[in-house]
């Protein structure tokens, strides 16, 4: 009787050992999304339905209008135009999932584990190259105002493609490395406490030590935001000293343009980043934490091509032409 219990005790034992391991990596993941009402949920829905789509008409608008106009292929627009580059990818990932997971019951909004990688790393990605691509824009400024003689021995075409590259590797490096850590851990949980898929998210998945994961992105975070500010801080002291010493008026008032638009943009950005680094801290406004994540793709994107569209007198060249060959075409 020992004999035929025995194997039927180890096929069950081997079944439940089957489900634990396929429940312990589940590649089946769950997003908790956001709280919203029904009373509320299609005002959200069309909010960021409508938010979604002013960012790609603007973004690509701009991105387009700089590649097909030539009296805008200057260091400035090229180095701007990876903002809506940034911006058209972070927002392509997350905006449209979220849209659709909104209309959707709570116990149906069911991602992949490799999806949610993906989504994970582009989220970030977009986070750490807005940062950079704003501290070399800012050395543009630099150079055009502080070394105005030598700016175009300076600032080549080949400068320009180094700085991009050197722009978006940093930021594949620093973020390929943030998510090579938690790919390594395993998971025994699948519920994502967040609307979309971010590196945190998916480490607090793990009931393993996730200590190098915390100390790696304190560092990157100190590293990111000490860079920036740091670079900012040195240029604009820079370029305030050099506007008070200057006596010639136009250079003063076109450095002043250009310097508070490009500043306006990167203050928008890091005051968004750090409340939800802040709000972090604080689990029970989790609410307000969610909002200000979506709200740090949206805020951004929406208002980057707005504030260099309106400060680029360029840009308003273009567009006033356009207008106006529009309205000539129906008279003929």
């Amino acid at each position: 009787m020992d004999f035929m219990v025995l194997p039927a005790f180890t096929l069950l034992f081997c079944s439940f050992r089957l489900m634990e391991n396929y429940t312990y990596n589940s590649f089946t993941l769950q997003l908790e999304g956001l709280n919203v009402s029904k009373d509320s949920t299609y005002a959200v829905f069309i909010f960021l339905l409508v938010s979604y789509l002013f960012i790609m008409v603007t973004n690509v608008g701009i991105a387009v209008l700089v590649f097909i106009d030539k009296n805008l292929h200057q260091p400035m627009y090229l180095l701007f135009c990876n903002l809506p580059l940034s911006d058209i990818l972070g927002n392509s990932i997350m905006l449209p999932r979220l849209l659709i997971d909104i209309l959707r019951p709570p116990s149906e909004r069911l991602i992949s584990y490799y999806e949610c990688v993906v989504q994970a790393f582009t989220t970030h990605m977009f986070g750490t190259t807005t940062h950079t691509v704003l501290m070399i824009m800012a050395f543009d400024r630099y150079v055009a105002i502080c070394n105005p003689l030598r700016y175009t021995t300076i600032m080549t075409n080949k400068m320009v493609i180094k700085l991009t590259v050197s722009a978006w590797g940093v930021a594949f490096v620093l973020v390929g490395i943030l998510l090579g850590l938690t790919i390594r851990l395993n998971r025994c949980r699948t519920m994502i406490t967040n609307p979309y898929c971010d590196n945190a998210s998916l480490f607090k998945l793990s009931c393993e030590s996730v200590f190098i994961n915390n100390v790696y992105g304190l560092t990157f975070t100190v590293v990111l935001f000490t860079g920036s500010i740091g670079s900012m801080v040195l240029t604009y002291t820079k370029i305030t000293a050099v506007c008070l010493t200057s006596k010639n008026k136009s250079m003063n008032s076109k450095a002043l343009k250009t310097c508070s638009t490009h500043l306006v943009v990167y203050l928008i950005m890091v005051f968004n980043g750090m409340s939800i680094i802040t709000l972090h801290r604080f689990p029970q406004y989790s609410d307000y934490r969610k909002l200000c994540t979506i709200l740090f793709h949206i805020i951004p994107g929406s208002l980057n091509p707005i504030i260099y569209g309106v400060q680029s007198k360029e840009i308003r060249r273009f567009l006033s032409k356009l207008f106006e060959s529009k309205k000539i075409l129906p008279s003929l």
